[in-house]
C-alpha cells in the first residue's frame, strides 16, 4: 500500500497562508493522480485540488485562483500552498493518492486546519 502523511495545518487569520505537505511512501511517479481533498464540520467531503503525474492541475472552484497544488518527484511530496485563507476553509484536510494501474486509492490521516481570528 501506499502510506501517505500530511503536514502543516495549523490555525491562521483570515487572509493568512499556510502550505500543506504529502509524503508518500513509494515514488510519486508510479502513482496517476494525487490530490487534497477536505471536510469540515457537517458537510461533504470535497475535493480541493488535483494533479496528474504530469503535472495537470484540477481545482475545487471555491479555492481557484487561492490555492496551488505542486510536486516534487525526487522528494516525494504533494503540497498545497494555500493564500487568503477564509473561514470556509476550515476543515480537515486529507491527502489522496490513486494508482495507476489498479486505479486503488490510499488516503491520509488528514491534517487540520482552522481559519479563524
Amino acid at each position: 500500500q501506499v502510506q501517505l502523511v500530511e503536514s502543516g495545518g495549523g490555525l491562521v487569520q483570515p487572509g493568512g497562508s499556510l502550505r500543506l505537505s504529502c509524503a508518500a511512501s513509494r515514488s510519486i511517479s508510479s502513482i496517476y493522480l494525487m490530490g487534497w481533498y477536505r471536510q469540515g464540520a457537517g458537510n461533504e467531503r470535497e475535493l480541493v485540488a488535483r494533479i496528474t503525474r504530469g503535472g495537470t492541475t484540477n481545482y475545487g472552484e471555491s479555492v481557484k485562483g487561492r490555492f496551488t497544488i505542486s510536486r516534487d518527484n525526487a522528494k516525494n511530496t504533494v503540497s498545497l500552498q494555500m493564500n487568503s485563507l477564509k473561514p470556509e476553509d476550515t476543515a480537515v484536510y486529507y491527502c489522496k493518492a490513486t494508482l495507476l494501474i489498479s486505479g486503488l486509492e490510499y488516503w491520509g490521516q488528514g491534517t487540520q486546519v482552522i481559519v479563524s481570528s
